[in-house]
């Protein structure tokens, strides 16, 4: 493809705003303990990184109760009730979580004219009012409805970007974890990873940088990533 075409193509960056700006992979550790007690499992963090971390919820929570259990009953009902927890949990802490950095980094990457899709397992109609003042053009909250146990896999990544106009060798993958890097990878994007406590233990290699939180100084390091 000829340089200047490339240039006429949307650049973009999909946020996996529930494990950036939100620090889900804590909420959905003390998310999944509640529901799994109710199971009769005592989550630990070493139980959900051996049997849970970046599994399909259903094959993932089948394997940790007949780790623990020594049985597969209910293991689907509780998957289920697992992601609607999650799911609920991150639509309280929505609106919370677009704070005036998240913001400010929104707006330096739409000034540059990227389209920014926020993707959540948030209720949009939580989420949308949040985002008032950024540019509606360029700004797409996006529902994923992943049944991946915290990051998306490469193929949630690959549905926000076809569901959006996206192409992935021009967009920036925004996540949370050392899985979401590895899955933005698969994806074919260039990775940021925002590293929270939880999991922070994870193997973070192939990120293009790595950060704290999204302020308008990492929008820089997008700029660069994307040759702009």
């Amino acid at each position: 493809m000829a340089e200047e075409e490339k240039k006429k193509l949307p650049r973009g960056v999909v946020i996996e705003f529930d494990f950036t700006a939100i620090d889900g992979a804590q909420l959905l550790f003390d998310t999944a303990k509640k529901v799994l007690a109710e199971a009769g499992i005592d989550l630990t963090v070493k139980l959900e990184a051996m049997h849970l971390a970046g599994g399909n919820y259903h094959g993932a929570v089948a394997e940790l109760f007949s780790s623990v259990l020594g049985k597969r009953d209910n293991a689907g009902d509780t998957a289920r009730a697992l992601a609607k927890a999650f799911a609920d949990a991150l639509t309280e802490k929505a609106a919370a979580a677009v704070t005036p950095s998240f913001k400010a980094f929104v707006k330096a990457l739409t000034d540059k004219g990227l389209k920014v899709v926020i993707a959540t397992r948030a209720n949009l109609d939580v989420l949308k009012p949040a985002l008032e003042g950024l540019d509606p053009e360029l700004v797409q909250p996006y529902q994923e409805v992943s049944m991946t146990y915290g990051n998306g896999k490469w193929d949630a990544w690959t549905r926000a970007l076809n569901a959006n106009g996206l192409i992935n060798v021009l967009t920036v993958g925004v996540t949370g974890s050392g899985h979401g890097v590895k899955a933005v990878l698969v994806a074919g994007m260039s990775a940021v990873a925002v590293i929270h406590d939880h999991v922070a233990y994870q193997d973070f290699g192939g990120a293009d940088v790595a950060v704290e939180k999204l302020d308008a100084k990492v929008a820089d390091e997008v700029f660069r990533m994307l040759h702009l």
